[in-house]
């Protein structure tokens, strides 16, 4: 079993698909780490020498932000505009969405779950 930034990779997966179980690593950045070690597509990860995994261990290192270090400077960011007061800052603070989307009737995700109101109903 292949162990890269503190995760457990598959053994029986492609390389390139593996390495998506990183936080930080989408398909396109699997992709280009394989390009730059030079690992076939269709290789898997049990396939994988030892030397190939260090070279890999080293590629996402030197030149990718993964797992703690990326939720850290993400939590930082949303920090930094919740400090600010900026409106941004006081949707996070508030728990509502973000991007402009509509609390009308959606937004059940960000909000929770729905809390009935009394005397509501008539």
């Amino acid at each position: 079993m292949a162990r890269i930034a503190g995760i457990n990779i598959p053994t029986g997966k492609r390389v390139e698909i593996g390495l998506r179980y990183i936080h930080g690593i989408g398909p396109a950045h699997a992709k280009q780490i394989c390009e730059k070690v030079s690992i076939p597509r269709e290789r898997r990860v049990n396939e994988l020498s030892d030397a190939e995994v260090i070279q890999i261990r080293e590629v996402i290192e030197r030149d990718y932000l993964v797992e703690g270090d990326l939720r850290r400077d993400t939590a930082v960011n949303i920090k930094r505009l919740m400090d600010l007061g900026c409106y941004r800052g006081l949707r996070h603070r508030r728990g509502l969405p973000v991007r402009g989307q509509r609390t009308h009737t959606n937004a059940r995700t960000r909000k929770g779950p729905a809390k009935a109101i009394a005397g509501k109903k008539k």
